[in-house]
């Protein structure tokens, strides 16, 4: 059986193969809605498949997206994953999608890898991003978008969380609770200290302590990021003699752990020991007890990084403040704060 080809579909339809294109790509030019039906009706009357290897030989570009992640084991990342390929997928695109492991050589090689397929665009979450990972897109000239954090290396369009207000209204609510103080489980020596969000929501914990007359010395505790290893961490702060009230953890998951080490130690929880988290994974709501936390709109945030990767005009001039969206951040309260 001979193969169905594009011209096919324009005999049928009527149209010319120009128009065609226009609506398998859903551009650049627009098409009347019954010209589009006729076209969409031939397609599937031939049962028409578009080449798009030949495609995206002629266009120097696919229809992929490229998504850099640290980690998709870890919740947030997973979630923030899965809200990308949604948005993606509403713009007929699919997401390539690369694990770091937090590690910067990694991030090199996932760039140059997606870079050469020709990916439509590129998201980048980004631990941080080294001198070499920064030259490595403007070598490619690529259409890069940074999700939810910024690091100084590099200057392109981000969308991120107001991270640093949303730890202060965090702990605020806690002080507000009457606690004697707020510890602080924040990252690890190796966060960086600007544009990592963990690195401003230590630096909200601080301001909302500061505000209300509490000293930070020795109360801020480093740990990764995962409930793993603040688990363990937890486990010698809690059973040491120096137990805080209650503790703002930079993460949810580093919430968990904290949650799963006062319950082994028989720590009750917000009796005894107040906490709550960041990101509001879907998790936090089903935690022992529900989780109080700091919650962003990721859907929203993956489908503006999704629309400015793929906007032509992308790499436009202006101030770095005029190429930061920042979405807000909201308080979502629950029972581990103290709350009923």
């Amino acid at each position: 059986m001979a193969k169905v080809t594009r011209d096919d579909v324009a005999r049928l339809a009527g149209t010319s193969t120009a128009v065609v294109s226009y609506v398998i790509n859903n551009g650049p030019r627009p098409v009347a809605p019954a010209t589009r039906e006729r076209v969409l009706a031939a397609i599937k009357e031939l049962g028409y498949r578009p080449d798009r290897v030949a495609q995206a030989m002629a266009s120097r570009r696919t229809d992929l997206i490229g998504l850099i992640i640290p980690d998709a084991r870890q919740p947030f990342f997973g979630e923030m994953a899965h809200a990308v390929e949604q948005a993606a997928s509403e713009r007929g695109k699919m997401v390539l999608v690369g694990n770091t492991d937090y590690v910067g050589e990694r991030e090199v090689h996932y760039l140059r890898a997606f870079l050469g397929m020709r990916v439509s665009g590129l998201i980048l979450v980004s631990h941080a991003l080294n001198d070499l990972a920064a030259a490595e897109i403007d070598a490619w000239d690529a259409r890069v978008v940074l999700l939810h954090e910024r690091p100084e290396a590099i200057d392109d369009v981000a969308v991120v969380t107001d991270d640093l207000g949303g730890a202060q209204l965090a702990v605020r609510h806690l002080l507000e609770h009457g606690y004697e103080y707020v510890a602080c489980m924040g990252g690890t020596a190796e966060t960086p200290s600007v544009g990592d969000p963990v690195s401003d929501h230590v630096e909200g914990w601080k301001r909302a302590m500061e505000e209300a007359g509490v000293d930070t010395e020795g109360r801020l505790f480093e740990a990764p990021y995962n409930r793993y290893d603040a688990y363990r961490i937890a486990l010698d702060l809690l059973a040491g003699p120096k137990k805080p009230p209650a503790i703002f953890c930079s993460t949810d998951d580093q919430a968990l752990g904290v949650l799963r080490a006062a319950r082994e130690l028989r720590i009750d929880v917000p009796g005894e020991l107040a906490v709550a988290g960041f990101d509001d994974i879907k998790e936090a709501d089903l935690a022992d007890p529900p989780l109080t936390t700091v919650a962003s709109d990721r859907s929203a945030m993956a489908r503006a990084a999704v629309d400015l990767v793929l906007d032509d005009g992308l790499r436009v001039a202006g101030s770095r403040r005029e190429r930061l969206k920042v979405f807000p951040s909201r308080l979502v309260v629950r029972q581990s704060c103290g709350c009923a």
